[in-house]
């Protein structure tokens, strides 16, 4: 660990900088630099390309050497641009005017008034924050989610034929399959991937208030929403939000935090159901030589993973919430508070990253004990009471229900010798007893959904 990381406040800079170092291409001060940068370039591209008349004399191949004020931003840039910041106490402002000095680099000193022409500095903020947060979806936070569906879908079927004792309300209930149950976790983590995936990047284009005042009162000819439109959905990949105040009302992106925590729920009721089958013996752990359970046990292997992953997840969901409470609300055109909370977005999702990656390492760690499974079906003949009771029913016989209830719903130990002897009582065609006495607890499992 270096210096930096082991000097962090915050250990999803420190403590977990080993997974979360790839989030700082998108979430650092120095990438959120480079974003705006991206989007005062590619807009003033646009300027060019529309033609505005004072910037028809700006050749494609100069237009297009402009990309490499982004392409190429170094960490030098990005020290640059805040040590402007420390003078204008404005951040995008700083960008606005590195790019003048790019441009005077250039020799194009004549066309840098049209740098941020007509913009507010939320026009550069709610295009550069989206484009970020779809980027690190795309390239991080989907990827490593795509990894644990898949893990957990590869069980599901490892295990499909594997018997197990079900517990509702913590009590033995009509067996299941082991394979089905994590496949539940499968299905609902890819039907809410599959949501997320219908919720658009939105950005806000359109001045001061929204209406391109400065745009139209310039260059009243020109069709301002259709040219930003385009801008944001060929430069950026985004949705352009077109009726707003000074800022994006980020309701798609609190609809976006709100399915990421939906996602991570998911997640933890996963962590909690694993780390329950542990302490059931139903799995053991992969042990890993010199690693230490607890410093007074030395016998102790603890689902730590789970337990860590638990842990993210619920603290990304504190900030997804608030994200998605606050975001949404401004005073009257606009206030500074989204400005100081959405700086946080990609602090949650690394705590997302970090779950994921816990919860994979976790899942790897896993051995089946097999046996402890039968074991725990075999104490537990009490559960195929529903079974006969339901074939009962079918057949007419008479209070089913009452006389199962009164076999089994006692402190006594109901084992397959009980069921035996309370089916050979019933007054049934032998074929039904012979039908009963073939349902066990482990072949009383019904259909598998998948």
């Amino acid at each position: 660990m270096n210096d930096f990381a082991l000097k962090a406040v915050s250990p999803v800079d420190g403590r977990y900088r080993r997974v979360t170092a790839k989030l700082s291409d998108y979430f650092s001060e120095a990438a959120l630099i480079r974003f705006r940068v991206l989007v005062e370039v590619e807009y003033f591209i646009a300027l060019c390309e529309l033609p505005l008349p004072q910037l028809q004399a700006l050749d494609a191949d100069r237009r297009d050497a402009l990309r490499a004020a982004y392409r190429d931003f170094s960490d030098a840039d990005a020290a640059r641009v805040k040590a402007i910041e420390a003078t204008t106490n404005h951040d995008v402002k700083a960008v606005e005017y590195f790019l003048k000095e790019k441009f005077d680099a250039l020799g194009l000193s004549a066309f840098k008034e049209f740098i941020h022409f007509g913009l507010t500095s939320q026009d550069i903020n709610n295009t550069a924050v989206p484009y970020s947060v779809k980027a690190a979806w795309q390239a991080v936070l989907e990827p490593a989610l795509a990894e644990v569906i898949a893990a957990l879908a590869r069980k599901a079927e490892e295990w499909k034929q594997v018997a197990m004792l079900a517990r509702t309300h913590g009590q033995p209930a009509s067996p299941t399959s082991l394979g089905k149950e994590l496949y539940v976790f499968v299905d609902r983590l890819r039907r809410q991937k599959a949501l997320l995936k219908t919720i658009p990047f939105s950005a806000k284009f359109g001045g001061a208030t929204g209406n391109f005042n400065a745009h139209h009162v310039a260059y009243p000819e020109i069709d301002w929403m259709a040219f930003a439109d385009r801008l944001v959905e060929d430069a950026f990949g985004l949705e352009r939000t077109p009726v707003t105040t000074q800022i994006e009302p980020y309701d798609n992106l609190a609809a976006l935090c709100d399915n990421l925590k939906r996602i991570n729920t998911i997640l933890i009721d996963l962590d909690r159901d694993i780390w329950t089958y542990i302490s059931l013996n139903y799995f053991q752990q992969k042990i890993r030589s010199g690693e230490i359970g607890s410093s007074a046990m030395p016998h102790k292997i603890n689902p730590i993973d789970f337990e860590n992953s638990e842990g993210n997840l619920g603290l990304a969901n504190a900030i997804f919430s608030h994200l998605a409470a606050k975001l949404p609300i401004s005073r009257l055109q606009r206030d500074l508070t989204d400005s100081t909370v959405i700086r946080n977005i990609g602090v949650p999702i690394a705590h997302t990253l970090i779950g994921l990656n816990s919860l994979a390492k976790g899942l790897d760690k896993l051995i089946l004990n097999q046996a402890a499974i039968a074991e725990d079906l075999e104490r537990n003949w009490a559960v195929v009471a529903e079974a006969i009771q339901t074939i009962l029913r079918r057949e007419g016989y008479p209070e089913p229900y009452e006389a199962l209830k009164a076999l089994t719903r006692t402190h006594a130990a109901i084992d397959r010798q009980a069921i035996a002897d309370f089916i050979a009582t019933l007054a049934v065609p032998e074929a039904v007893r012979a039908e009963l006495r073939r349902i066990t607890p482990a072949n009383y499992t019904g259909i598998l959904p998948f």
